[in-house]
């Protein structure tokens, strides 16, 4: 069985199409946050379905998602005090 190795985007490609600054990529992963990444020696690689994994989880539609799931966590903690 073959094995499928995922497209694997340099961290200059992957800051120009999140719009943000190299250095601001590498200070994401000091910070362990940002889209996952796969070191190869000295290189940085993201996969492409990294990208859109963490482009999905912080878009501001998963935001209000989760800002509704927590609210309603809430009020349903008050109601049982």
């Amino acid at each position: 069985m073959e094995q499928v190795i995922p497209q694997m985007l340099s961290e200059k490609h992957v800051a120009k199409m999140l719009n943000v600054s190299v250095a601001a990529l590498r200070r994401w992963r000091r910070e362990g946050r940002g889209p996952d990444f796969t070191r190869c020696e000295r290189c940085i690689r993201y996969s492409v379905s990294a990208i859109q994994r963490y482009a999905s989880e912080n878009s501001s539609a998963s935001k209000k998602a989760a800002d509704l799931h927590s609210a309603a966590r809430k009020g349903a903690r008050d109601m049982t005090i």
